[in-house]
């Protein structure tokens, strides 16, 4: 079956064009200047820190040092040590952080979860489960909708490992986009359903968008709706585990998956799996607790997107009717903290695993990576400083630090290494680099043997996320600067042709 989008429910084109237009929400956007906010903020944190340590004047002596020959290298060692009460502030500090942290994420959770206020949190647990309460609207179903520009490569991947589940989905629906390959030809050999977008220059949330306007009204109350990228292969058992999540929630809003690199690309792809490892233990640790709801796969229930289509260009970004903002670089990111502003409960489970492409080269993933940070500065400045938001501001605040603390740190190091005869060892920042390594392993153990190798070596990663630092830099330039965004998609190798019985 395929159908071509128009204008919803027999609409003129342009009259929903100007209508949307009307609609859309006057809000004073802080994201040509969050990257100024966000920078400032790091380097004034950075220079205190810098004043305090200065303050006690540097130690120009090595005590209790000895001297030490490995062949031709002379070297020297440092047994000191900072001071108790530096070591102590600096451990309180870090403690202090973490937990305020901590305390103020859940302070905002709880209070969506209490939350009896339709008019500002639509989706609040309580709320929710206060509509429907008595009601049964049915056996839970998923329609799937697969968002495809010329993914002739991986659909038909996508689509077997749809098929493949426990849990078949009653819907697959590829949503074409501008496709000039195969793609629709391989969806309909496929057997599936296949939209094609008509007239848009939106990219992935225009498509989605025009989908979801003919999807959505077909929806009860119990179905769910998933979006996933047509690069992603589900694990055996993730629809399974995503419906039994529905079914004993009734509050649940949505279930992302948690997503792990998919083989090859030699080092640059162990790097990313390397990443995306460490990234779902953290997800584990935090109980599903969601950072992003991510466009590898991720199920919604109707009403929270219904909700949020309804929602934009009043109290969300956007234009109003639709489910994407379509101004977003990163339209997962943002339609996370478009739930999470209305208090939708969400989670990533464990058990809802999922492989997704990586990115080959140096220059795909720079732009990749471009795309992702300077999309996550643009949400949280499109929402600005609100509970819903804090982790985020947070999460940015964190790595900007970063980028300066481990710019200094390598910087250190080369400027020790020409500046110095002779190499000191210091025993007791040696001792917490061991520490750091060990941590790097063992978070990246279910890796294999090639991700601890990696991670043991520890200096290649250390470039690697200076690499990110980079990226990070880049993306606030060029936002700060008002330099125009670009999505850059990556074109996949059309699969090899099957050889027949007399080529073979």
């Amino acid at each position: 079956m395929t159908m071509t989008l128009d204008a919803p429910h027999g609409q003129d084109s342009a009259a929903v064009s100007e209508e949307e237009g009307a609609t859309r929400r006057p809000t004073v956007r802080l994201d040509r200047i969050v990257g100024v906010v966000i920078a400032g903020i790091v380097t004034a944190a950075a220079v205190l820190l810098w004043l305090a340590v200065a303050a006690k004047g540097p130690d120009t002596t090595i005590a209790e040092s000895n001297d030490a020959v490995i062949g031709i290298w002379r070297v020297l060692y440092n047994a000191d040590a900072p001071d108790a009460s530096t070591i102590l502030a600096a451990i309180a500090l870090a403690l202090l952080a973490a937990a305020g942290l901590a305390l103020v994420e859940r302070h905002i959770a709880t209070k969506a979860r209490r939350s009896m206020n339709p008019g500002h949190q639509p989706l609040a647990p309580k709320v929710i489960m206060a509509a429907n309460r008595g009601q049964f609207a049915g056996e839970v179903t998923v329609t799937v909708l697969i968002p495809a520009h010329n993914e002739e490569a991986s659909l038909p991947q996508t689509i077997a490992s749809l098929k493949s589940q426990s849990h078949r989905p009653e819907r697959i629906i590829v949503v074409a986009d501008n496709c000039t390959d195969a793609t629709v030809r391989l969806a309909r050999e496929a057997g599936v359903e296949v939209i094609e977008s008509v007239g848009n220059t939106k990219k992935k949330a225009g498509a989605l968008n025009q989908a979801l306007r003919w999807v959505l009204p077909e929806q009860g109350d119990n179905d769910v709706v998933m979006i996933m990228d047509a690069d992603t292969q589900l694990d055996d058992g993730f629809l399974a585990n995503a419906v039994v999540r529905f079914v004993r929630d009734r509050a649940l809003m949505a279930v992302g998956g948690l997503f792990y690199g998919e083989d090859g690309h030699g080092l640059i792809g162990q790097f990313q799996r390397n990443e995306y490892i460490r990234y779902s233990r953290q997800m584990r640790r935090r109980r599903g607790r969601v950072f992003v709801l991510t466009g590898t796969a991720s199920l919604f229930r109707p009403v929270a997107l219904r909700t949020i289509a309804d929602s934009r260009g009043r109290t969300l970004p956007g234009t109003h009717g639709d489910v994407y903002d379509t101004a977003a670089l990163t339209e997962d990111n943002e339609l996370t903290i478009a739930l999470k502003s209305l208090g939708g409960l969400m989670i990533s489970p464990q058990d809802c695993t999922v492989v997704t492409e990586l990115m080959p080269s140096w220059g795909t993933l720079w732009n990749q990576r471009l795309r992702w940070q300077r999309g996550a500065l643009e949400n949280i400045g499109a929402y600005g400083v609100t509970s819903s938001t804090m982790r985020y501001w947070a999460q940015q605040l964190g790595i900007g630090y970063g980028v300066i603390a481990l710019g200094a740190y390598l910087a250190l190091i080369v400027l020790t290494i020409v500046s110095l005869e002779t190499w000191i060892w210091f025993p007791f920042w040696l001792g917490l680099g061991l520490l750091f390594t060990l941590e790097r392993v063992v978070t990246v153990w279910k890796g294999g043997w090639k991700a601890r190798i990696l991670a043991l070596t520890l200096f290649p990663e250390l470039f690697f996320d200076m690499f990110l630092n980079l990226v990070y830099v880049k993306g606030i330039i060029d936002l700060s600067s008002g330099r125009q965004a670009n999505w850059k998609h990556l074109t996949h190798a059309a699969p090899a042709p099957a050889l027949s019985s007399q080529e073979a």
